[in-house]
């Protein structure tokens, strides 16, 4: 019997061996998980981003941040847009606030449903 506890107790205190390049193929595995989840994604949607901006016109009817609906009224040279909610209210927003382009005559439709 005691001889089955030494064998026991040798073979736990035997390091295991295991390749380096093992490590190194997990670590290049979850950098190309992290990078495909996170890091990806994100330029997408930058680039769609950056092409929004490029879009922008005079007369586009769009959607900001906090959700207000305008048109476009006005394109400064700085980065600001002058949007026209209604007839009477205007009101300077700086264009990476914009984050959607809406269809034309949406602002006319949503008038006409009130």
């Amino acid at each position: 019997m005691s001889i089955l506890i030494e064998n026991a107790n040798a073979a736990i205190n035997q390091p295991i061996e295991t390749s380096s390049y093992s490590f190194v193929i997990m670590l290049v595995v979850f950098l190309l998980i992290f990078y495909f989840m996170l890091f990806r994604p994100q330029q997408k949607k930058e680039k769609e981003r950056k092409n929004l901006m490029k879009l922008i016109s005079l007369g586009d009817e769009v959607m900001t941040t906090s959700g207000l609906l305008g048109r476009v009224k006005n394109i400064t040279e700085n980065g600001y847009i002058l949007l026209e909610l209604n007839d009477t209210n205007e009101v300077f927003i700086k264009k990476d606030f914009i984050v959607s382009l809406l269809p034309k005559n949406t602002l006319e439709s949503l008038k006409k449903s009130k």
